[in-house]
């Protein structure tokens, strides 16, 4: 029961995040806080997208962690591996979503069986 709470936890934080930024990138043309994005939008800008157009994949992203945790919390079938791919998928967002996305991996991977997956 303590690893669907921190599940939970660890997807509303992040999925939270990436919706309210994504949000403010839109309306205001900069993410929350400083002018410049933080570490993860040099991964960004290197593969030549502009870090600032990306507000819609920040909600779709969002939306995943939290879509997807409440699927594993449920035990729906397929709620493990989309977690699993909606970790995977944020671990470029350096710093807070890294860490946010490596604690869940290791989650999923430790306690895989005590969530209802064999």
């Amino acid at each position: 029961m303590i690893i669907k709470v921190v599940i939970i936890f660890l997807a509303a934080l992040n999925g939270g995040w990436m919706i309210f930024d994504g949000c403010h990138v839109i309306k205001k043309g900069k993410y929350f806080g400083p002018a410049i994005p933080g570490a993860w939008s040099k991964i960004i800008v290197g593969i030549g997208i502009n870090p600032f157009s990306i507000g819609p994949f920040f909600i779709a992203l969002g939306l995943l962690w939290f879509i997807s945790s409440i699927a594993v919390v449920t035990e729906m079938p397929w709620g493990w591996l989309a977690l699993l791919s909606t970790s995977i998928a944020t671990l470029w967002y350096i710093k807070v979503g890294t860490v946010i996305s490596i604690i869940t991996l290791v989650l999923l991977v430790i306690f895989k069986s005590n969530l209802g997956y064999v």
